[in-house]
């Protein structure tokens, strides 16, 4: 068995989930920092913060286990202490503790300085915009709001999140600018839901206000818009997307469904009618923008003729980006009520049949793309490539362009034209221009 150490502590942040989990852990490393200590992410620590997701049973389970993990390494010696955050704490703290009750404390989405006091630090408010950057130098994701004020009858996000907060212009711009001074050329907007930024503060929609500040940000080359709510979207933001070269033609805008008596159940706000409508006033305004989504198969109801109708939409629809779940039937979730009524291994057939179909669409636009030149930024290499992305990819979720590295050099975090030369379902083959 390891003894205590005497030195300094190194502080592990071990991150799961989602986007705003990792904002929300560089934002504890930027403290924890400030305050002096010695912190790591997903290294070896002598004391491990495990920041947890609780949204559906795969990540609640992938947050049990790594909490499982740690305090066995922490029976064993390898770690001094566990403290668990973040989503499932929040949500099933009795239960945790109950089960769990080797770890030394749980706190919740909201518990940043009380966390912060258990680990030796002071909270200190003056810090608007300092994190510790955990992605790709060249690019970082900007949380704009916390929780969200939806009713969507299937999501337990309130419940962990609360309620919105948005965040006020002014603090969002500082924390740009700062990140550009690290060198940050690429903003991914994240939030539970961008469409409704700036209710809360300013009484109106405030997203297109947000963007008209951010591109005048000096550093920052592209801003992408990540997780908008279809159901009153500010048209103003359209037209900034059309007409601002910083804002990326891109959106990811989880639609969900479009089985009108299903959006009518998921508590959606809207109907097939006014999705179609919504995706043609995008197209519209914004020709060359990607679409990105996200479905859910197998809610309540979903039977085949319903699931066909959605099927039958995306081959319509043509989605350049498609991701695409099972139903998770969440505890004290107004959907909870409803009977669970498809079977586990017909979601997961329905989630193949809908993926093996946007598999051939994006096959099908990719070869669209051949002999046409792209500008890209490259996150890496990999292999015998340089991997990178044009402004309709977000990093990890969607297509790359690859790029053969034997005869041509290409900077990490650095803009480069290509030609593109072949191209695969998800992947675009190309050449420096």
């Amino acid at each position: 068995m390891r003894t205590k150490s005497v030195g300094k502590k190194k502080i592990n942040i071990v991150t799961l989930g989602c986007s705003k989990n990792v904002y929300d852990s560089e934002v504890l490393m930027g403290q924890l920092q400030a305050n002096g200590k010695e912190v790591v992410h997903e290294e070896k620590g002598d004391i491990v913060v495990i920041n947890t997701c609780g949204f559906i049973d795969n990540a609640k389970e992938e947050s049990i286990n790594t909490i499982l993990e740690f305090v066995e390494a922490k029976n064993r010696g390898e770690v001094e202490q566990v403290f668990v955050t973040g989503c499932l704490s929040e949500r099933y703290k009795p239960d945790l503790i109950r089960e769990i009750p080797d770890v030394d404390q749980y706190f919740g989405t909201r518990d940043l300085p009380l966390l912060l006091k258990h680990l030796g630090a002071d909270y200190k408010h003056e810090l608007v915009g300092e994190r510790m950057v955990t992605t790709p130098r060249h690019y970082a994701y900007l949380k704009i709001s916390e929780g969200c004020d939806r009713p969507c009858s299937f999501c337990a996000i309130p419940l962990m999140r609360g309620k919105n907060i948005s965040t006020p212009i002014e603090n969002l711009v500082v924390e740009a600018e700062k990140l550009a001074k690290k060198g940050v050329k690429e903003l991914i907007l994240i939030a539970q839901d961008l469409t409704y930024y700036g209710l809360d503060l300013y009484k109106k929609r405030a997203l297109g206000d947000l963007l008209l500040r951010l591109v005048t940000v000096e550093g920052i080359e592209w801003i992408r818009l990540h997780y908008a709510f279809p159901t009153g979207f500010p048209e103003d933001v359209l037209e900034i997307i059309k007409n601002e070269p910083k804002v990326c033609n891109y959106i990811d805008i989880p639609l969900q469904h479009i089985n009108s008596d299903l959006l009518k159940a998921m508590k959606r706000g809207t109907s097939h009618e006014k999705t179609n409508a919504l995706l043609d006033k995008f197209r519209e305004k914004v020709p060359n923008m990607a679409i990105r989504t996200t479905l859910i198969v197998g809610f309540p109801g979903e039977t085949e003729e319903r699931f066909q109708e959605m099927k039958e939409w995306v081959r319509e629809q043509r989605f350049d980006r498609l991701g695409c779940f099972t139903y998770s039937h969440e505890e004290n979730t107004t959907a909870y009520v409803l009977e669970d009524d498809v079977p586990q291994e017909v979601k997961e057939a329905r989630v193949e049949e809908i993926m093996e179909l946007q598999s051939q669409i994006s096959w099908e636009k990719n070869q669209e793309r051949i002999g046409k030149v792209y500008r890209c930024i490259f996150d890496r290499k990999e292999g015998n490539y340089f991997v990178g992305r044009t402004e309709f990819d977000s990093p990890d979720v969607d297509n790359t362009v690859l790029v053969p590295a034997e005869n041509t050099y290409l900077s990490i975090g650095e803009f480069a034209d290509i030609k593109i030369t072949s191209a695969e379902e998800f992947d675009l083959y190309g050449e420096l221009v």
